[in-house]
């Protein structure tokens, strides 16, 4: 029997700066259809935030099972196939989805394509069918090998800004004439940014921090920039959407006390601000909801077909070549580095401008 000695970064599922690195031993023979896959580099974003902040409602802490009172969180990035006992998986294969921050994961490869195969163990079950994929480099049409961090940093959280403004534009923008997105230095944020400016149809109106507000108005992806203690100056008469990303009680009540009525659609994507989250009760205007990006994936490419998904990735190719401008890719090697790069990134201490890759 051959053992591999594996690293992962665990989190206090109540207290996310509380860390802690689970070493353990992997059977490196497989079963019938099992991979293993060693993980090569890993984004590291406030979009990982919002998976730990959200991993009990949405269930993301079940992709990657730990024990009681710890988490695994959930990150997009490469691997390459170390073992497989799937006949048409071959080692040595470059494979992108998500894993845990970790160096090696196995799983239970099934639904295997061209272009791509899924992780069917029995945990993964019951979830977006997206979060169990692992796309396979060699036939996918957009891949660059010059690209793979980008790809790891912005692909992922790009497709779900596409989604969320696809979204309201199917819904005509519920009738609103501006487009309010919070936590506007976010990479999330700045996609949707993106995707509102390529359509046109919105004004945009970005709310970040005052440290940050220097690179949001440096993007020129928004008309206007806010820093969160001017919410007050929104001009109330016009309607407006709200893209909240940062998933502050505080600032998703303000908001609506100053809109009331002429907010007329309050959609909730992420959760950077996780540290002032809470339940938010009589507020005017309407109820906030919960954007569930696979779940529009879905019902559009549906509708759809696959016209959807390739003006999807050829949108993302614009936005990958556009990041050139404003991100800068900076490395986090080996265990204590990674954790000293993550607690940076909770405490949202990190540079808007720069793109964490980390490897274990």
């Amino acid at each position: 029997m051959n053992m591999i000695n594996t690293v992962t970064l665990e989190v206090r599922k109540d207290k996310f700066s509380e860390t802690r690195l689970v070493q353990e031993s992997c059977d490196s023979e497989l079963a019938p259809n099992e991979v293993l896959l060693r993980v090569d580099r890993l984004a590291l974003t406030s979009n990982n935030i919002t998976y730990a902040s959200v991993g009990d409602l949405l269930g993301y802490w079940n992709f990657f099972p730990a024990e009681q009172g710890w988490g695994r969180i959930p990150a997009m990035g490469w691997a390459n196939v170390a073992a497989s006992a799937h006949p048409d998986i071959e080692v040595g294969e470059r494979v992108w989805g998500f894993f845990p921050f970790t160096t090696h994961l196995k799983i239970l490869a099934g639904n295997v394509k061209p272009n791509q195969f899924s992780d069917v163990s029995t945990h993964r079950a019951g979830y977006a069918p997206f979060y169990a994929l692992f796309d396979r480099a060699s036939t996918n049409a957009i891949y660059d090998q010059q690209r793979e961090d980008h790809d790891s940093l912005l692909r992922g959280l790009f497709a779900t800004s596409w989604l969320v403004e696809d979204f309201l534009d199917v819904n005509d923008n519920y009738g609103a004439s501006t487009c309010i997105i919070t936590s506007a230095s976010s990479k999330t944020s700045v996609a949707l940014g993106h995707c509102v400016r390529r359509r046109g149809k919105l004004f945009c109106i970005g709310v970040t921090s005052p440290r940050n507000a220097p690179f949001c108005e440096s993007l020129g992806l928004y008309d206007q920039v806010l820093t969160y203690d001017q919410i007050g100056s929104l001009a109330s008469k016009e309607q407006a959407v709200l893209v909240d990303m940062a998933g502050s009680a505080e600032t998703l009540s303000r908001v609506h006390h100053k809109l009331g009525d002429k907010l007329k659609y309050s959609c909730q994507v992420g959760g950077t601000h996780y540290d002032e989250a809470g339940v938010v009760e009589d507020i005017p205007g309407p109820k906030p909801e919960f954007f569930f990006a696979p779940t529009h994936m879905q019902t559009r490419g549906a509708q759809m077909g696959a016209a959807y998904l390739k003006q999807r990735d050829a949108d993302y190719v614009d936005f990958r070549t556009a990041s050139d401008d404003w991100m800068k890719i900076m490395y986090s090697k080996g265990p204590d580095e990674i954790v000293d790069t993550y607690k940076a990134v909770l405490a949202g201490s990190s540079s808007p401008d720069t793109g964490q890759i980390i490897s274990i």
